[in-house]
């Protein structure tokens, strides 16, 4: 008899640190100068491959919209704000990883679905403001600790 409930397989976790991955220092003044000056363009499709999520919704998510993605792709950089932007979206995606004990499609089942401890938004569409970004990590980790949403 066959059984409704599939068994829960975790993929396979990324087994080194984020940022190392995306080729970022994580904090101190080398990333500070980085955001600062604009992170060249070249790291959105290393962080797009990394995440597994489209240039596109990064874009979107870091609210670049598709001609301004064209002019910064022709000047090679990001602006100051888009860039820290792209760092808060690392920091989101690292913790929801640790969350999720590295299983990447749960990561992005979750930072792709509407959650009610965000008001029913997606967390992904929460990076638009430091002020948003810090509500997601900070339901991450309420949800971490088990304190009620």
């Amino acid at each position: 008899m066959l059984s409704s409930i599939k068994e829960y397989q975790p993929e396979e976790p990324i087994s080194e640190d984020i940022w190392t991955a995306v080729g970022l220092p994580s904090r101190g003044t080398s990333l500070f100068d980085l955001v600062r000056t604009g992170l060249p363009f070249g790291f959105l499709d290393r962080i797009a491959n990394l995440l597994q999520i489209k240039r596109k919704a990064i874009a979107k998510a870091i609210c670049v919209s598709p001609s301004t993605l064209a002019r910064r792709a022709k000047a090679g950089r990001f602006s100051t704000l888009e860039s820290d932007r792209l760092v808060a979206l690392i920091t989101v995606f690292q913790e929801t990883l640790a969350m999720f004990e590295g299983d990447i499609s749960a990561v992005n089942e979750w930072l792709t679905s509407p959650v009610r401890g965000l008001g029913s938004k997606r967390p992904l569409e929460m990076l638009g403001t430091r002020v948003e970004a810090n509500a997601v990590l900070d339901l991450i980790g309420r949800l971490e600790r088990g304190v009620l949403v």
